[in-house]
């Protein structure tokens, strides 16, 4: 089976973009144009010296002499100056061979070609041109076309979904033209398609394109051999030293017992790579027949192994080191540029719990925090605390808080749970601020991600909620209850480009929450609600939006609802699909301490997104309607 290439675990987000940075301006000196640029770029014709013992000029229609002129065998000797003319004789009479070679590719197997050579003394280019004139005739076209399964699981009715999947995907069909590149992508796909699930050892076993030159008909036919149906057996990491093998192998989430699948086993090789514990990974099989001296051996290695295979999967590890450091730098527009310094112990002393520890200096939101987390035990359910000291904005007031959180958290596939206990203290400073009060509750939280990726979606949908119920500590104990939740979805819209696979889609978001408490009860800010800024309701400073105080300043208030639509659309430039996409966007929020007290703000704009290889970078420009400014939104990554 294609072995899968090794994964290490991804770097801190400013870190890394300071390093991708470094690497693209290095890496930009290749793209500089050179003194060859305008000539050959074949390294034989860049290497030699002197003057050019001929000129070559390629006469045919232009997906053809594009082909030619790129490829053609002759081109190699243009600037071998001590060419003898004997010798370019016999490569003159090779061309027609070459020729008819290069463009049966491309689907013509009956062209006309007229090699012809001058002497031109006169020329400051050479003193002799070479003219290859190519009428390639009638293209063929796909008579029939034929895809059957042979061999071990031919017929296996748990692969039938797979088989008519190949079947009904196949596009090589009666009238179509026929080319080199379309028959070796069709092949590909189809045994990409077994090779995906369930069969990771499958290959083809026979195919044929049958070329009529007289007729320009293309009879092609191919046969898959599905071979052994493989299911993971128990995950086994070799390498393992400083970390406990059974708990960091329940991070992988490798679904034992169930039929291979490619995407899971990338999935649980992700997990591990980015756990902190490994500097790199690399998953296999376990129980594959090794390439023997030949196909016949082959052969008899997978009627050995039957229909049926229960394989152990290997994780190839290199553990991280014990502690580290990492820095990083970074801005937003809404809080400005920051500096962090993150301290990781993968094994606490006496514990054996991973530490991650935090400083965020910036000047609207420094804190410092710090997370221990357990390793899963048998139901995958692990334990965490977390505490964090920071300083923040909440609308005209600034927020000195303490946040302390213990309880068990669990992540599958799709869905992420966790319960825990919260403590809570706040103390406001600016005129006009509430008293500080603290607070403890008792949550439960339930996350559900169903994207077609967890890097840049382009659709599927999101939910979140939360709930929570407690009293407050200071200045007066009250119970309270707190309910909070958030949706996205992604929907797809008009046509799909057919090279990208993309299309314009639509981003559906909301979120609300509501505070239950008797009305003169004091809560710590932290339980409130506040919006407004990148993430948020554009248009608007960040944490802007709020209720407001019997002075007139805006503060964090009871109620929460916000909403967005969003047009996303690819950017198309001379018929090329660009890895950048174009957005307009409509924002709409509000905070109050009653619900008729909610007044909506909102914000319109439009922006640009970016498919980095370390996620979408976006960038809107909006107009917050009740404000009446324009406002720059900048966001890095996507995350729910």
């Amino acid at each position: 089976m294609p072995k899968l290439p090794p994964a290490t675990a991804p770097a801190r987000g400013p870190a890394f973009l300071f390093l991708l940075s470094a690497a693209l301006m290095l890496g930009g000196c290749s793209l500089l144009p050179s003194k060859n640029d305008d000539k050959d770029t074949d390294p034989s014709l860049i290497a030699a010296t002197g003057d050019p013992a001929f000129s070559l000029v390629v006469d045919a229609p232009k997906e053809v002499r594009e082909l030619l002129e790129k490829h053609l065998e002759l081109r190699r000797y243009r600037y071998q100056s001590d060419l003898q003319r004997r010798e370019l004789t016999r490569l003159l009479g090779a061309t027609d061979a070459n020729v008819r070679d290069l463009i049966g590719t491309l689907g013509y197997f009956s062209p006309t070609v007229t090699v012809e050579i001058k002497e031109t003394p006169e020329s400051e280019e050479a003193p002799l041109q070479v003219t290859v004139k190519v009428d390639p005739g009638e293209p063929a076209t796909i008579a029939r076309s034929q895809v059957r399964f042979a061999g071990v699981n031919a017929d296996d009715p748990d692969g039938a979904s797979q088989r008519a999947t190949i079947e009904e995907d196949w596009p090589l069909q009666p009238g179509q033209r026929f080319s080199q590149s379309s028959w070796s992508q069709a092949k590909s796909q189809g045994l990409r398609t077994l090779q995906s699930r369930r069969y990771p050892l499958a290959r083809i076993d026979s195919s044929l394109a049958d070329i009529d030159a007289d007729t320009h008909e293309a009879d092609v036919s191919v046969a898959y051999a599905p071979g052994p149906a493989y299911t993971f057996g128990p995950l086994r990491i070799e390498g393992a030293q400083r970390y406990d093998p059974v708990g960091t192998a329940r991070i992988a989430r490798l679904p034992e017992g169930e039929e291979y699948d490619q995407t899971a086993l990338v999935d649980a090789q992700l997990r591990l790579a980015s756990s902190g514990y490994y500097d790199s990974v690399f998953l296999t099989l376990a129980n594959v027949p090794q390439q023997g001296e030949s196909a016949a051996e082959d052969e008899e290695a997978l009627k050995r192994k039957g229909a049926q295979v229960t394989t152990p999967v290997i994780a190839q590890v290199r553990e991280a080191q014990m502690q580290k450091w990492v820095f990083g730098v970074g801005m937003s527009t809404d809080t400005g540029p920051r500096l962090s310094v993150d301290h990781i112990h993968n094994r606490l002393p006496w514990l054996g719990w991973r530490a991650v520890t935090r400083m965020r200096f910036d000047r609207k939101n420094p804190l410092i925090s710090t997370q221990w987390t357990a390793l899963p035990d048998e139901t995958l359910w692990r334990w965490f605390t977390t505490a964090k000291a920071e300083r923040a904005p909440s609308g005209d007031f600034d927020v000195n808080s303490l946040q302390l959180r213990a309880g068990r958290t669990k992540s599958e596939d799709h869905i992420d749970r966790n319960y825990y206990l919260q403590y809570d203290y706040a103390k406001t400073q600016g005129d006009g601020a509430p008293p500080s009060s603290s607070s403890v509750t008792a949550n439960y939280g339930w996350t559900g991600r169903y994207f077609d990726s967890t890097l840049a979606p382009s659709s599927g949908f999101g939910f979140a909620w939360e709930v929570g119920a407690g009293t407050t500590l200071t200045p007066q104990r009250t119970p309270f209850g707190r309910v909070s939740g958030r949706w996205l979805s992604l929907i797809p819209i008009g046509e799909v480009d057919p090279e990208t696979k993309r299309r314009s889609r639509l981003a559906l978001r909301a979120s609300g929450g509501a505070v239950l408490a008797r009305k003169d009860v004091d809560l710590p800010v932290t339980q409130l609600f506040i919006t407004g800024g990148d993430n948020t309701v554009r248009g608007y400073g960040y944490q802007s939006i709020g209720a407001r105080t019997d002075s007139g300043k805006v503060i964090g208030g009871r109620y929460m609802a916000v909403g967005s639509i969003e047009w996303q659309r690819p950017i198309v430039i001379k018929g090329n699909t660009q890895d950048w996409e174009h957005a307009v966007f409509l924002d709409a929020g509000t905070v109050g301490d009653a619900p008729d007290s909610m007044y909506m703000r909102v914000g319109v704009g439009t922006g640009l997104r970016w498919r980095s290889p370390v996620g979408p970078v976006q960038a809107d420009i909006a107009w917050g309607a009740q404000e009446k400014q324009l406002r720059l939104h900048l966001r890095l990554g996507f995350n729910f």
